[in-house]
């Protein structure tokens, strides 16, 4: 079986950290309205709330990553 392409993840790698910030920000915005939908039984696909869940964690690692490499470029 072949590997799935990790394309999300290169689409967020050529972000800066602003931009970067403000879709973390989007997305908790967005996980918070999939929350509510469940809820309130109004959410029709349920697979979002695992999208947008993976996609947060994408932006929390780019970020980490990016916060590691400037914190060993400084040695």
């Amino acid at each position: 079986m072949a590997k799935k392409s990790n394309h999300p993840f290169a689409e967020l790698g050529s972000l800066d950290d602003v931009r970067l910030t403000h879709e973390l920000d989007e997305a908790y915005r967005q996980m918070f309205t999939l929350r509510l939908q469940v809820a309130t039984r109004q959410l029709q696909n349920v697979k979002e709330v695992g999208k947008t869940r993976r996609r947060i964690a994408r932006i929390k690692t780019l970020q980490r990553q990016r916060e590691l490499a400037a914190a060993g470029g400084s040695r």
